[in-house]
C-alpha cells in the first residue's frame, strides 16, 4: 500500500460525487438493509475503484454507496472483505483509510456473531466494548506504517466511550435490548469446535465472529473514533451443540436489522 495508491482510489470517489462523508459505516454479514435509508445515493462497485480489493462472499454485494440519512452525509461499506476470502490485513482494511481520506468523522461497524455468553441470546444486539484479537496478525505490521501514522497505537479504549453511551442511552429509550460485552475475532471460515467454545469463554469473550478487529485497528491507528454492534445470530453452547445453519444465521440477522438501523440512525442524530 502507498499514499500514491490511496490518492488515486480517493480521487476516482470524488470524481463520482462521494463528497466528505461524514459517517463510515461497515455492514457485516446479512446486514444489508441499512442502503435502503441512504437518499440522494451514488454507487461505486469496488471492481471499478482503483486499488480496492474484490468482494466473494455471496451474501456481501460488493460496493460503497455515499448519500444521505437524515441529515448526515455517509459513505457505506456495503460488502467487507475477510482472512478466510485469502485477502491479507491491508486489503481488508484499505477501504477504511479510503473513507477517513474521503473525510469521515466517526465510523460505525455491525458484524453478525455467535454468542459465547449464554446470557445472551440469539436475535440480540451487542454493543462491542473491547475485543480480542485471535486472526494472527496485525494492519499495521508492515514496513512502511509509520508514512501513515504511529507504528505503536494505543488501544486502552479502542471504542469510543461517548458513542457507546449515547448508543446505550437511546436503547433504553427506544425499548431495544442492548447487551454489551467484548468480541473475539476468530481467521475462520469453518465454525468452531466444542473445545474452542469453551476456550472463548475461558478466555473473557461475549461473542465471536470473524472480522471487525482490523478494521478497528486501523481506526485507531487513524485516530477515528469508532463505535460496533454485533447482531447474535446463534447460541454457541458447546454442551448442546447443533451443527450451524447458515441460512438460519442471515435470516435471524435480517430480522433484527431493523433495531440495528434504529439505533444507529438515532445515533447520528446526536453526534
Amino acid at each position: 500500500m502507498t499514499k500514491k495508491q490511496l490518492n488515486e482510489s480517493v480521487e476516482y470517489l470524488k470524481k463520482k460525487g462521494f463528497d466528505t462523508p461524514e459517517i463510515g459505516i461497515v455492514l457485516g454479514t446479512g446486514l444489508g438493509q441499512l442502503v435502503e435509508e441512504i437518499e440522494n445515493s451514488i454507487e461505486a462497485h469496488y471492481n471499478h475503484i482503483p486499488y480496492f480489493p474484490l468482494a466473494t462472499v455471496e451474501f456481501h454485494s460488493g460496493k460503497l454507496i455515499y448519500g444521505t440519512i437524515g441529515d448526515k452525509t455517509v459513505v457505506v461499506m456495503q460488502g467487507r472483505f475477510h482472512l478466510y476470502e485469502g485477502y491479507d490485513f491491508l486489503d481488508i482494511t484499505y477501504p477504511i483509510r479510503v473513507m477517513h481520506q474521503l473525510g469521515i468523522k466517526k465510523l460505525f461497524v455491525s458484524n453478525a456473531a455467535g454468542a459465547i455468553n449464554l446470557d445472551y441470546k440469539k436475535g440480540d444486539i451487542m454493543l462491542i466494548e473491547d475485543h480480542i484479537n485471535l486472526q494472527g496478525g496485525s494492519p499495521l505490521a508492515f514496513k512502511n506504517v509509520a508514512e501513515f501514522g504511529d507504528r505503536f497505537v494505543d488501544m486502552s479504549e479502542p471504542y469510543d466511550l461517548n458513542m457507546r453511551n449515547k448508543i446505550e442511552a437511546i436503547a433504553k429509550k427506544e425499548g431495544i435490548t442492548l447487551q454489551k460485552g467484548v468480541y473475539a475475532s476468530v481467521v475462520g471460515p469453518q465454525l468452531e469446535t466444542k473445545a474452542e467454545y469453551r476456550m472463548l469463554k475461558i478466555l473473557g469473550a461475549d461473542a465471536v465472529g470473524m472480522s471487525t478487529v482490523p478494521e478497528v485497528i486501523v481506526a485507531n491507528h487513524l485516530r477515528l473514533p469508532i463505535m460496533a454492534v454485533s447482531v447474535l445470530t446463534d447460541e454457541c453452547d458447546p454442551d448442546n451443540l447443533l451443527p450451524v445453519n447458515i441460512a438460519e444465521i442471515i435470516e435471524i440477522a435480517g430480522k433484527t436489522e431493523p433495531k440495528m438501523i434504529k439505533l444507529f440512525k438515532e445515533l447520528m442524530k446526536e453526534i
